[in-house]
């Protein structure tokens, strides 16, 4: 008997989300929790598994629709049923079989899909906010590790790698990734080699442009450095992203309900640098310089607490654990992962915890659990080579630390002026909760760890 799966609320809020990508076809056979679909909604790409065992009758929606929770996403048959029997009655009015929904997701008339559906709220940042990987060392490390892309995920049936949001710009743009000539490593297709196959596909005929083409000089730069980070503009009405729509709503939200105030100031980073270099050393890893900042935060946190808070109503609300949400540029916009609880993680596991969700975030795969619920934020903006900024405080929160690229400058100490590696901070609060002499006091601190490593390392 047939047995429909309707899309379940798989987010806070989620009303509606867009089919990637199709992991079994119909008339393919389906384990019970095997990942049957791909969906986008408002913060990740994700894979949804099948309830149920069984052959695929018929597909909700096809790839690039997008689909409200409640409404059928897959139909699951018995073996030896064909596709298209799914149990419905036919012309003559004889009554269809029972169906068996999903118990937990709501019915089309309880959850419909509006024309404009409200996004869930991520944490929205600033557009001068940059990614989560380390924003102090060479210039040419940061750029490895910015213009770095995750594997790829393949299928076999189309014998091409390429991540889904590389297959999802090729799919808009009517190009075929089979005639499309992969530079990733290990065979990949990256964006870069879709973007030179939807320019030559659309260049003019009498000079037409080989998708094999060498890249011109421009495209080398790396894609996060730029306004249009991983985006192909032109020229004319286009939809935004389901991603940047989130975005510009709740950065709009941020914007007209709290009064922001940024407060600069500089850090001497001798002492952090060495202090990263020396743990990395020892340990054989790559210390992120956000686990420092994070690891710098938490003391002033709990000093004052309003910086980790939230306002609800005519209440303020001051949370017991420091959930620290990291901005991370992807090639379809700004996210904010979080690390929970990271008063209780060290510098190696607060390490560890920044690189995965940086990559996570990257490739859309992390959890909503992972997107939300952030009480602090720190922004690094040095990675693709920002010195002060004013950040957006993500709606929710009551503070955000930006921080800077570290770069050689003079500095006057007992008289003497001394060049030393400076690293800008900027820090942007809501000025409902805190005032402008407790602010200056949470940077003080701040400042002080910062210079010092010893006195929170050993806290």
């Amino acid at each position: 008997m047939a047995r429909e799966f309707r899309l379940p609320d798989i987010g806070e809020g989620l009303t509606e989300a867009e089919i990637v990508r199709w992991l079994v076809p119909v008339g393919g056979y389906v384990e019970q929790d095997q990942p049957v679909v791909e969906v986008e909604t408002d913060k990740a790409v994700v894979e949804i598994p099948s309830p149920y065992a069984g052959v695929v009758l018929e597909h909700g929606g096809a790839e690039g629709e997008t689909i409200a929770v409640g409404a059928v996403l897959v139909v699951v048959g018995e073996p030896g049923e064909v596709p298209g029997d799914t149990g419905q009655a036919p012309a003559t009015g004889t009554p269809a079989p029972p169906v068996v929904e999903q118990p937990s997701a709501p019915t089309p008339e309880s959850a419909p899909a509006p024309e404009t559906a409200p996004a869930p709220e991520p944490a929205p940042t600033s557009a001068l906010e940059a990614p989560a990987a380390p924003i102090v060392g060479t210039l040419s490390e940061e750029a490895e590790l910015l213009t770095s892309e995750p594997a790829a995920t393949s299928t076999a049936a189309e014998g091409v790698k390429a991540l889904p949001v590389v297959r999802k710009l090729a799919r808009d743009h009517g190009i075929d990734l089979a005639t499309v000539t992969p530079t990733g490593p290990g065979g990949r297709i990256t964006r870069e080699d879709v973007e030179r196959a939807i320019a030559a596909a659309s260049a003019p005929a009498s000079t037409p442009a080989p998708a094999t083409a060498a890249p011109e000089p421009a495209m080398e730069a790396a894609p996060q450095a730029g306004p249009a980070a991983g985006t192909t503009l032109r020229a004319g009405r286009q939809p935004m992203s389901r991603l940047r729509r989130t975005i510009a709503a709740n950065m709009a939200k941020s914007w007209a309900e709290i009064p922001h105030v940024t407060t600069f100031d500089d850090v001497d980073a001798t002492r952090l640098l060495e202090v990263r270099d020396a743990l990395g050393n020892r340990h054989g890893t790559r210390i992120p310089i956000e686990a420092l900042v994070i690891k710098a935060v938490v003391p002033a946190l709990a000093e004052f607490p309003e910086f980790n808070a939230s306002i609800e109503g005519e209440d303020l609300i001051v949370h017991e654990k420091t959930d620290i949400g990291i901005a991370v540029d992807t090639p379809e916009g700004l996210i904010v992962a979080v690390i929970k609880d990271a008063a209780s993680k060290g510098v190696l596991e607060l390490a560890s915890e920044v690189r995965r969700l940086g990559e996570g975030a990257r490739t859309r795969s992390l959890g909503v659990d992972e997107l939300t619920g952030q009480t602090f934020t720190v922004s690094n903006i040095g990675a693709v080579g920002g010195g002060h900024g004013t950040p957006i405080v993500p709606y929710g929160t009551t503070a955000i630390l930006s921080v800077g690229m570290a770069k050689p400058k003079p500095l006057v100490y007992e008289d003497d002026i001394v060049i030393a590696p400076v690293m800008p901070l900027s820090l942007s609060y809501d000025h409902r909760v805190i005032d402008g002499a407790q602010g200056r006091r949470f940077m003080a601190l701040v400042i002080e760890n910062l210079e010092e490593p010893a006195l929170f390392l050993t806290g």
